[in-house]
Order: C-alpha cells, then structure tokens, then sequence
C-alpha cells in the first residue's frame, strides 16, 4: 500500500478494501524499516497517525466523507510548516522544543480533503540550502544511493516519497527547493504560482519568492494535492483571489499542439552531458507526442543567481530578526541584552543561516541599499519580462531541472559558490513568480546505483493547467515514474 498513487489509495479505501487505519500502518512499518538509513523524518507520532486514521474509518462507516478528495492519504510535513500540537524546529537548534499554537492553512485543507497528516521532515535549516546537509539533526540522505544528498532544502519531503515512507509530502520553494530534490529522487515536485497556494503558517525565509507545493509520485496526485491546497485566504495578503481549476480533469494526454518554448540560455557550459543527452530524448518525446518545439530567448537569465541571492538573504535577514531568545524557542544567557542576543544567536544558528542573514544585513545597509538591494529588484522585473515575453508565444518552457545528478555527501560543503550553483535552473521561476514542475525523464547511465535526472516544465503566472497537463502526457508515455529505489526491497 505504500506504493500506490493517491487515486488507487482513495478508491479501495472508499470501497473498504482497505482501510484508513491500514494505509497509515503501511507507511508507519515502511518508515521503521527504512528511514534508519535515510533521516527523511525528524519525528513522527504513530499514535495520533492512527488516531486520525481511525476518525476517517468512522466517519466512513457512518456513511460520511467518500467524496472527500484525500481521504485516508497519509502525507508528511516539511518541518517548516505550522501544525498545531507538533514541534516546529525549520531543522534549527533556535527554536528548540517550540510547539505550533496553530495550524498553517495548508493543513487545514488537508485535514479537510482527509487526509491523514502526520511526521515531521527533515531539511536544511530555516529551507536555507540545496542539500539537506545544513539540518542542525543531521543529513538525510538519497534513497537511491545513500551516500549522496537528497537535495533541499526539502530534501526530507523528496526522499521520504520517494522512498515509500508517505503517498504524498508538503515542501516549500523559495529558489528551487522542490523542484531541486524531486529531480535528484525521482519523483514529482510542483512550485505553484506566487499566490496561487497561502503561506499562512509558513515559517519565513524570503517572503517574496516563498511557496508551499506537493511532492508525489504522479503528475495526477501532484494535480490532485494542489486542487485542495490551492485558493485565496485572508490570513494572507499575498494569495490570490482566483478560483481553483479542477486540474487532474484536464490531464487527457493530448498535448497537440501545444507549443513548449526551449531556451538557449539553459543549455550551458556547466551541463552535465548525462544529464543534456537524457533532457534532449525528453523534449524528442514532447514532440513525438505532438507539441511543437520553438526555441526562446530569456536574456537576463546568467544574472538570477546573484539577483536570488541578494533579494532571498536581504529578506531572510529581516525576517529571522524574531528569533532572538525573547519571545519563543532557546535562549543562551549572560551578560547585557546585547550580549544574550549575540550568543543566543551564534549557539542557534548554523553557518549557512550565519552566511546568509551576514549577506542580507550588508547589502540592506547604509550605502549599500541602492547599489545592490534596489538594483536585485530591476534585474527581477527583467527576468520577469523575460518570461511574460516568452509566453506570448509559448505554453510552456522546458528546461533540465538540475545541472548534474545527486552529488555526494560532503562533496560541495567547503564551497558555497558551487553550492549555490544547483539551484541555477529552478531560481529565475521563483524570481518571476511564475509556476514549475519537476518530472522523472531518466537516470544516469548503466551502472549501479543509476541516479534519477528530472526534467523541468515552466508555466506562465497560473499556468498550472498547462504544466500539468504537458507532464502527464510525457510521464504516461514514459513511464518513468515507476521506477522506485532499491532501498529496503
């Protein structure tokens, strides 16, 4: 049962086939079995997992609850999501043992839809990583091969479906990191529109490129998950009031016609060969299946990186000044406030959180604003324009989603540039606000272990529709995305 789609789960539930109880079970065994040699979770609480199993169960006897789109779907949480009665770390010693007085939006709708929400992930502290190595619990590691990274910062999110751990994981995205680890493990990671899902309880790390999206093993459950998380909330100013298509309906297969842009710009030096030759044969197949291939222009694509940098760390500064060791989470005394700030700071925060909340403060500040801050932002609406520009013409745009495969452990952490790197498919998406998905497409050569490499389709703002539609028809006709990790088989 941990292996199956959220479509066949919720229909042999609804048939009592199976029930609730039996679906969370499955995954809880899974995890026992598994995630010793991966670290996907931080914590997980079977007793309330089967509490809200059982809930679903009754309410299904009682003839209540069938049409409910996730019912009995277990689905774990990226550990910087709000739910209330459960620790909230973002995988920092900072928080300590905080617990959520609340639950984000996200997790209302899914408890709605129900689902059987429960865990915790494991990813890069305050989603500040490409990695999952900057956890201050440790690495979680790919499920395809254990002695490379998973990527991040929801590198917990990616592994633990991949791995059979849960149907269906929340992550968060603020330059790539769902998209980044779905390619890396070989499932599905969908980064909607800026807008399109509520960041209500979604701890901040750059209040302008964040958004919570799905991980799963199918375009389809991908499609299903965001129909429920999708919509406007008031608690927050930034979602948008537009209704929520019934996006798994229009997944038909048939994308003649359909024009999908590549872009010049993405086909770098930088490139793994592997990892070009596997994307080349997936935009082959698009056509095949009757898309038209055109190529496009987005010319301010070599400035995202530095762009990203100074507009996510400017924000990331601003919005970690909370955590001080006044108001909640771990406190190190001594001396004048001044001085209990510096060391609850320094003892709470890892390097790369250092690193960045560093950078942001230096390019905020006086006299340096202006030069680098404002001058980020013109660059992000040129990168924007790009993209709007680009859509005139196209549906969608298609790119690989990472330059090479899972690196190893420890392989890129004396080398933050290069870290930074990953990202460099998945950032100008984020910057623009627009939508992306990340699909299987194939693995790296013949030997043991072969690793998963993902393709990455980009959609205008809402465009989700669209996206989804081109990934289903490119997954049904590969297959792909049935290929699961050896681990623990």
């Amino acid at each position: 049962m941990h292996q199956l789609t959220i479509s066949e789960l919720t229909s042999r539930i609804v048939r009592r086939d199976v029930s609730a109880r039996e679906a969370i079970q499955a995954c809880l065994d899974r995890i026992q079995r598994v995630d010793g040699q991966i670290h996907a979770f931080l914590s997980c609480d079977p007793a309330d997992a089967l509490a809200q199993a059982d809930a679903v169960d009754r309410a299904l006897a009682a003839g209540d609850g069938a049409a409910r789109q996730l019912l009995g779907v277990p689905v774990a949480i990226k550990d910087v999501i709000a739910v209330k009665g459960h620790r909230l770390s973002c995988g920092s010693k900072i928080l300590g043992n905080f617990i959520s007085p609340y639950n984000a939006t996200v997790i209302e709708k899914l408890k709605s839809a129900g689902a059987i929400v429960f865990g915790r992930l494991n990813m890069d502290e305050f989603a500040m990583g490409s990695s999952t190595e900057n956890s201050a619990f440790g690495a979680t590691r790919n499920p395809w091969d254990t002695t490379r990274i998973p990527g991040g910062s929801s590198g917990g999110s990616a592994a633990s479906v991949a791995a059979g751990e849960c149907i269906a994981s929340l992550g968060s995205d603020t330059g790539g990191s769902i998209r980044q680890p779905a390619a890396l493990c070989g499932v599905v990671g969908l980064k909607p529109t800026y807008g399109r899902v509520s960041r209500y309880g979604l701890v901040a790390f750059a209040s302008s490129l964040d958004q919570i999206g799905p991980f799963a093993r199918s375009v389809r459950d991908a499609a299903l998950m965001l129909e429920v998380l999708g919509g406007v909330d008031s608690r927050d100013s930034t979602s948008v009031p537009r209704p929520v298509p019934h996006y798994s309906t229009g997944l038909t297969g048939d994308i003649k016609g359909l024009k999908i842009g590549l872009a010049k710009e993405y086909m770098i030096g930088g490139l793994d060969p592997e990892v070009k030759q596997t994307v080349d044969a997936a935009v082959r197949q698009l056509e095949s299946l009757g898309a038209e291939i055109l190529d496009v222009s987005l010319p301010h694509t070599d400035y995202a990186v530095a762009t990203y940098y100074i507009i996510a760390t400017a924000e990331a500064s601003a919005n970690l000044a909370r955590f001080d060791g006044v108001r909640y989470g771990r406190r190190v005394d001594g001396g004048d406030p001044i001085e209990m700030y510096g060391r609850t700071r320094g003892a709470g925060f890892g390097p790369e959180v250092k690193r960045r909340i560093i950078l942001g403060t230096y390019v905020l500040s006086s006299g340096y604003h202006d030069a680098f801050y404002l001058r980020a932002q013109k660059v992000r609406t040129l990168i924007r324009n790009d993209f709007l520009k680009a859509f005139e013409t196209v549906d969608a745009i298609v790119t690989p989603t990472t330059p090479t495969a899972a690196f190893k452990i420890g392989e890129k952490s004396d080398d933050p540039l290069q870290m930074y790197l990953s990202d460099i498919f998945t950032i100008s998406c984020n910057l623009a606000g627009i939508c992306g998905i990340s699909i299987p497409c194939g693995f790296t050569g013949n030997a043991s272990p072969r690793l998963p490499i993902g393709l990455q389709l980009l959609g205008k703002p809402f465009g989700e529709e669209a996206i989804l539609k081109i990934a289903h028809a490119y997954e049904q006709s590969t297959g792909w995305h049935d290929q699961t990790p050896p681990l623990g088989n």
